[in-house]
């Protein structure tokens, strides 16, 4: 296929839905989640400005936490901005460029979220287990290495999605029924065989979800050993500083594993409630992550309410 022709099986725009079924409600919808994101974005800068400024926490634990709340502040406006403006003014039109360039940054930051979540496991089984070692083990130059690793893998599993969504051919077809741009709901507009970006994005999920969650559910395996082992004040803390986390990996992980199946087997599901879902997982882990950290992390608690 010529680019000539490619460009032209393209529409000029697409159309963004919302909610489909509850566009009478989005309207209301859209508030709760303005104030969600506004949590978010105030969250998530306020941790990174406490971690920057305060030499006590550059410490691994901490960076991690930073490089999450970059990746969420990224992921939710990445989304929210347009969302609410479908919502509240229509305006669900957006380009078809524009449109790969959301869907590259939504799920190349959701990759990059389910890495960070891999490597905080990954500190926390080095600081529990291996106390000693730790501050050798995950030095701060190993420590942004690991964070350049997710960018990269990140970068380098989306990117292919954006190419094989620009070969395909749209009949003009260019109604979304979602309220941001997805590789899947994007792809199911078009009128070519859409079997290759299936069959990728189910491999991208499996690789990354797979791998990230297997290392998680690794690490906190020895994390749980060690700390039954250990006398009850050191064990209640270490459960202190782990309830946390695996609080973020729920959050994280529950809403989009519930997006990726429902995309592919759950033709049965309520249009509404899968879109409902999937705006969540790109909402709820950003507006909990800060809130979460910043109510149980004592010396993040401390150093925000000296910063207030």
């Amino acid at each position: 296929m010529s680019l000539n022709s490619s460009a032209s099986s393209h529409p000029p725009y697409f159309l963004l839905t919302g909610i489909p079924g509850l566009e009478k409600e989005q309207f209301w919808i859209a508030f709760p989640f303005f104030i969600m994101y506004a949590i978010a974005v105030l969250g998530n800068i306020t941790l990174l400005l406490v971690i920057k400024t305060d030499p006590s926490l550059h410490e691994p634990m901490y960076l991690f936490l930073a490089m999450l709340a970059f990746t969420d502040l990224v992921l939710s406006t990445s989304t929210l901005p347009k969302m609410l403006a479908i919502f509240w003014m229509g305006s669900g039109k957006i380009g078809f460029v524009s449109c790969l360039v959301q869907l590259f940054f939504i799920h190349t930051f959701s990759s990059v979220e389910s890495g960070v979540l891999m490597a905080m496991a990954l500190d926390r089984y080095v600081a529990i287990c291996r106390p000693l070692s730790h501050s050798s083990i995950l030095s701060v130059t190993v420590v942004v290495a690991l964070g350049t690793m997710v960018l990269v893998r990140g970068v380098l599993l989306v990117t292919p999605t954006c190419f094989l969504l620009h070969r395909l051919s749209f009949c003009q077809h260019h109604i979304i029924s979602h309220s941001y741009c997805d590789h899947m709901a994007v792809a199911k507009l078009s009128c070519g065989d859409t079997r290759v970006n299936a069959i990728y994005g189910l491999f991208v999920a499996i690789l990354v979800v797979g791998s990230d969650t297997f290392l998680i559910t690794v690490s906190y395996t020895l994390i749980l050993r060690e700390v039954m082992r250990s006398p009850t004040e050191a064990r209640r803390k270490a459960f202190s500083t782990c309830v946390s986390h695996i609080c973020v990996i729920l959050a994280s992980y529950i809403p989009a594993f519930f997006t990726a199946v429902t995309h592919r087997f759950g033709q049965s599901i309520p249009p509404h409630i899968h879109i409902m879902m999937a705006n969540l997982y790109v909402l709820v882990p950003s507006t909990l992550n800060p809130v979460i950290y910043g109510v149980r992390t004592k010396k993040i608690r401390d150093r925000v309410l000296l910063l207030l």
